[in-house]
């Protein structure tokens, strides 16, 4: 453990001050914790982080090398030890080692043709069929910026329960449809199972040659060639599935919203990229959020973070969230395979506001577990309803980060209680509880693709300074293998509750 670990400890444990406190005694708390970064206002005064706290987690980030890792992330350099591999999702769009910016430019340009003849055909419906980062990504995107859109109505399908595709298909006619099938190593089951149904579908339908109407995304073009895809687009096999929207996996946003959105999109987060790269740490947005994360999870033991999108459009935010900040750093050890003393990535959760407030924020104001609530908005609405809907929206947010931390003494509660001292305590409210604030200016590609690339950065720096490798997922790999052990006709080796399962509910 270095001297800047030894001092957080020690800070963890002593008595901290309260937030409100924090303010009276930093004149230029605000201004010190709030920045402007690609059409985003990040507000994090509200957290639970004095100077001292800051300037530990600033030089813990210099012991643990966070700068030297984030010039191997640019440069393309190897930052997956256990896979030996680059993460080059940033050469996607246009940040890296030249030969990955070249590839990924190549990539883009066979996609943009692809693109356009899709848009000038008959295509009415596109049916994009993914699991993880394959689907998340797209019908994030999809959901946020895709409802007045001009392009074919596309529909992201990833369960394997027969369900979510058949919730689909009736809504498509077979003659003006296409198939996108999004897998890295084209193999996934359930996303070739799903395949698979779709193209009965349209084979039932008339339609001659159904793999001809199928757009195949995939890190391994061959495999896909020799399945007999119509087209192929591929990725490079360094572009992991959780960050890779910005590859051709981002097909069915641009077919929706229009090539000039998707280049939005990516423009966005290079802006976001640039901001990483060069911002010192103690005005860098992903930094100081990600510092801020391993203080509240790895320092403090707060288990959980919880994300409010205070915007319809973002309804989706934290399912994608929760893949990338879980699947990422839900790691037990470091890089070199030591055992990590601590918690690393919190559970990501969270909803949408208003409808949040109404459901789980009782847990927030009054209940006995703590950690940071970020509050996700929007200043500038995109529908034409009267201004009160947006005003209320905004209000509600504000006023939940504002409540959280000042609470409500006993004393107060019992002036308000008609002196009933049981009552006053079911009124009291501790306080004192930390949030964050994102402010979009406006809802658009560009400030989404900034919002995205801040959550990736971020993501990374709390890795970094744990030491872990926030680009494997082994622990994706073992359900995986079970679950064909289950399918197979011996099933042997599994535990007796499971076998009964498995004879119950497989035969």
């Amino acid at each position: 453990m270095n001297e800047a670990d030894t001092e957080l400890r020690r800070l963890a444990q002593a008595p901290q001050p309260s937030i409100a406190a924090l303010f009276d005694a930093e004149p230029d708390r605000l201004a010190r914790l709030s920045l402007d970064v690609a059409g985003i206002y990040f507000d994090f005064s509200k957290l639970a982080v004095s100077v001292a706290v800051e300037q530990a987690l600033l030089a813990s980030a210099e012991a643990a090398g966070l700068s030297g890792w984030r010039a191997r992330l640019f440069a393309g350099a190897i930052v997956n030890p256990s896979e030996g591999r680059a993460a080059t999702h940033m050469a996607e769009r246009g940040s890296g080692a030249a030969g990955d910016v070249a590839a990924a430019a190549a990539g883009k340009a066979a996609m943009r043709q692809a693109v356009e003849a899709v848009r000038s055909d008959d295509v009415t419906d596109i049916v994009h069929i993914g699991m993880g980062g394959s689907a998340l990504g797209p019908a994030l995107l999809l959901d946020a910026l895709g409802r007045n859109a001009d392009g074919p109505r596309c529909h992201v399908v990833a369960n394997i329960d027969g369900e979510a595709l058949t919730r689909v298909l009736p809504q498509c006619d077979p003659a003006h449809t296409r198939l996108v099938i999004a897998s890295k190593a084209f193999t996934t089951t359930e996303t070739m199972t799903n395949a698979d149904s779709a193209l009965a579908w349209l084979a039932a339908a008339g339609i001659a040659e159904p793999r001809s109407c199928t757009i195949a995304i995939t890190a391994a073009p061959d495999r896909a060639a020799a399945w007999g895809a119509g087209a192929v687009l591929p990725f490079a096999e360094t572009v992991g599935g959780r960050y890779s929207l910005w590859s051709a996996v981002g097909l069915p946003f641009a077919l929706r919203c229009g090539w000039k959105a998707y280049e939005d999109l990516h423009a966005g987060a290079a802006a976001m990229d640039a901001h990483f790269r060069d911002a010192p740490f103690q005005s860098n947005a992903p930094v100081l959020a990600g510092l801020f994360d391993v203080w509240a999870a790895h320092h403090c033991l707060q288990p959980v973070r919880s994300v409010f999108a205070y915007d319809e459009r973002l309804r989706l935010l934290v399912p994608y969230l929760q893949q990338l900040e879980m699947e990422s750093n839900g790691k037990r050890v470091t890089r070199d395979g030591a055992a990590i003393s601590g918690a690393t990535a919190p559970i990501t959760w969270g909803g949408t506001g208003t409808d949040a407030q109404h459901a789980v924020f009782q847990l927030l104001h009054q209940g006995t577990r703590i950690g940071p609530v970020e509050f996700v908005a929007v200043q500038t609405p995109a529908h034409g309803l009267p201004e009160t809907h947006h005003r209320q929206l905004l209000a509600n947010c504000f006023a939940q980060g504002a409540a959280l931390m000042r609470g409500r003494s006993f004393e107060a509660a019992l002036a308000l209680s008609g002196d009933d001292s049981a009552l006053a305590a079911a009124k009291t409210f501790p306080g004192n509880r930390p949030s964050a604030t994102l402010l979009l200016e406006k809802l658009d590609a560009f400030t989404l693709g900034a919002l995205l690339a801040f959550y990736e950065h971020r993501t990374f720096v709390a890795g970094a300074l744990l030491g872990i490798n926030s680009f494997d997922q082994w622990g994706v790999e073992l359900g995986k293998e079970m679950a064909s052990a289950a399918l197979s006709a011996g099933r042997a080796g599994f535990d007796p509750s499971t076998q009964a399962l498995m004879a119950r509910g497989l035969g």
